[in-house]
């Protein structure tokens, strides 16, 4: 096949930006993480609702209330999960992520019960496996920052690694097909690319003298959760019938293509940092 240079370019160019854009989000400061998690949670949900609309098309005909609504909803809980770091005088992003959550919860069934003149419990359930699948998962994320900036980059690179040694992996041994979601893939290339973010996860903690045993486990963490989130994602586009979730790279997707396997690998991190490393 021939290589085509105008797709290439394009591919560099925006995958170079992405990096720049994570890093400089991820390392300058508490409040550039935050608001990069911010920009990433928003254009998720914009993409997953449109997923779940061509699913089912009565929940691409929610009222504009309840699109936006849920959205805001799911944002107090990312301000919930803020630490007092994150404050100007007496407010603090935790206390408004609160009250705001409360506002929501009262007031967006009101709204929808006048406007939409009914509710459908299963427009209801679609947004709440969404509040669950993006919204609790980027304040574990912003959780995760507060106990150390390392945390969040680390998970970052372990999934990284591990998605790129996969498809390197299996295009050089791959041949037997890890799951019909993704035909692509292999189970030699999965279990390579699993042990390899392992091996430099342990590698790297044990030279910048970190508690290896800890970080062994959150790539190892990150490699399987992060695996079935991609997988979990390919299911939807399946579902939906596209092939990318957006175009907010061009040539590599959407916001939920670029942080599919993050998404479900944040919960389980979060839980083991929480159980065995915090205090």
């Amino acid at each position: 096949m021939a290589l085509n240079m105008a797709t290439l370019k394009t591919r560099s160019l925006s995958a170079a930006i992405f990096v720049v854009v994570m890093l400089a989000g991820l390392l300058w400061n508490h409040w550039s993480f935050f608001l990069l998690f911010t920009i990433i949670h928003f254009g998720c949900w914009k993409e997953y609702q449109q997923l779940i609309g061509k699913i089912d098309p009565d929940y691409a005909a929610i009222t504009p209330f309840h699109k936006y609504g849920v959205q805001i909803a799911g944002w107090s809980i990312m301000l919930f999960f803020t630490s007092d770091a994150y404050s100007f005088g007496t407010f603090s992003l935790h206390a408004i992520g609160w009250w705001l959550g409360m506002i929501c919860v009262f007031i967006l069934p009101i709204i929808e019960l006048l406007f939409a003149g009914t509710i459908q419990a299963k427009n209801i359930g679609y947004s709440a496996l969404g509040l669950l699948y993006i919204s609790l998962s980027w304040g574990m994320m912003i959780d995760l920052n507060a106990v150390s900036w390392l945390i969040p980059l680390g998970l970052i690179i372990s999934i990284w690694i591990n998605d790129t040694m996969a498809y390197i992996v299996g295009s050089l041994i791959g041949k037997t097909p890890f799951s019909p979601i993704s035909p692509k893939k292999t189970w030699e290339g999965t279990i390579g690319g699993a042990i390899l973010a392992v091996v430099v996860a342990g590698l790297l903690a044990y030279w910048l003298k970190y508690p290896v045993h800890h970080w062994v486990i959150i790539a190892a963490l990150a490699a399987v959760t992060g695996t079935a989130g991609d997988l979990l994602e390919s299911k939807l586009k399946r579902m939906a019938n596209v092939k990318d979730s957006g175009a907010m790279m061009p040539g590599h997707g959407g916001f939920l293509d670029r942080f599919d396997s993050l998404l479900l690998a944040t919960p389980f991190v979060w839980l083991y940092v929480v159980l065995f490393m915090k205090g």
